[in-house]
């Protein structure tokens, strides 16, 4: 039995640390912005914030297997030291010094281990750093406007895409993920600092991008904020993240990160309303960046 036991201690230790390492490494290496089916582990980083994120739920990930490794050890050694027939006359010792200290000073031990990096996470995310574009994000049911109050004040809705408007994108190249693709994407330029300033008109929502670690609250009658800074280009997903009705799950967010020329063709499109331009210098980006991971995939 106790062979059995330590046995299953073994596989026990090797599934936590493939855990550790899935977690570090996702399923999908080269897929940003969006899940991928069989994933494992969080999407892929592309901001500062989301960086510090995942490295410090590696962390926590990796001491709550030593721990929960630990204990089960215990418990199989317990288990085979003092069982019934080993120890027929049960011992009376109810006081141990040094196994006090221990399991009094470890713990401290974890928590200031655990504390000090939340503690720089949570300042990375609260402190922000100087914007160079700044959006406003009014969540309603059951999508999301956007507004540029820094470039002149123009605004849109952005709505989920049915499935026939999907597929004209996809005929034309055009990534667009079901649930997620929308008419109007947010556009912000590649390595800037971004604030999205994040209110509601009726009742609660929340805008997250899982990939940039951003996430906070749409409250109706108040200013919420969160900021990111994009490392690289491409189409970035997120969801409403707070219960708000029937169609909560049908008003995604999608960001999407271009260079800082293309920003700007782009807003002089959105002063001038024209919505067809605008889309037309997106899809023109997306077209570019696709064929450009294309050729840099075929090339490694």
């Amino acid at each position: 039995m106790v062979k059995r036991l330590l046995g299953a201690l073994v596989w026990a230790g090797l599934a936590g640390l493939a855990a550790v390492a899935l977690n570090v490494a996702p399923a999908s290496a080269e897929v940003f912005g969006q899940s991928v089916d069989g994933q494992l582990g969080l999407q892929n980083a592309v901001t500062p914030v989301a960086h510090s994120i995942h490295d410090f739920y590696n962390l926590v990930t990796a001491i709550i297997i030593v721990i929960t490794l630990f204990v089960l050890a215990l418990l199989v050694y317990v288990m085979y030291r003092f069982s019934e027939s080993r120890n027929p006359t049960p011992s009376r010792v109810t006081h141990n010094t040094l196994i006090e200290v221990l399991w009094t000073v470890l713990p401290i031990i974890i928590l200031v281990i655990i504390a000090v990096p939340s503690f720089k996470l949570l300042n990375l995310q609260y402190a922000y750093p100087k914007a160079d574009l700044t959006i406003k994000a009014t969540g309603y049911q059951w999508y999301w406007s956007h507004q540029y109050p820094d470039q002149g004040g123009f605004s849109f809705d952005s709505y989920m895409l049915d499935d026939e408007d999907r597929n004209e994108l996809i005929e034309k190249g055009i990534d667009a993920p079901r649930n997620l693709a929308v008419d109007n994407e947010v556009v912000v330029p590649v390595n800037k600092v971004v604030h999205v300033l994040v209110t509601a008109e009726d009742v609660l929502h929340n805008w997250t991008i899982p990939a940039f670690g951003s996430k906070t609250d749409a409250v109706p009658g108040r200013l919420t904020a969160t900021w990111f800074k994009a490392e690289r280009e491409g189409v970035f997903y997120g969801q409403c993240s707070e219960l708000c009705g029937i169609n909560h799950a049908f008003m995604p967010i999608a960001v999407r990160v271009v260079s800082e020329e293309t920003f700007n063709k782009w807003v002089e499109a959105r002063k001038a309303d024209d919505e067809d331009a605008a889309n037309e210098i997106i899809h023109e980006a997306a077209l570019a960046l696709k064929a450009k991971r294309k050729v840099a995939s075929v090339a490694n």
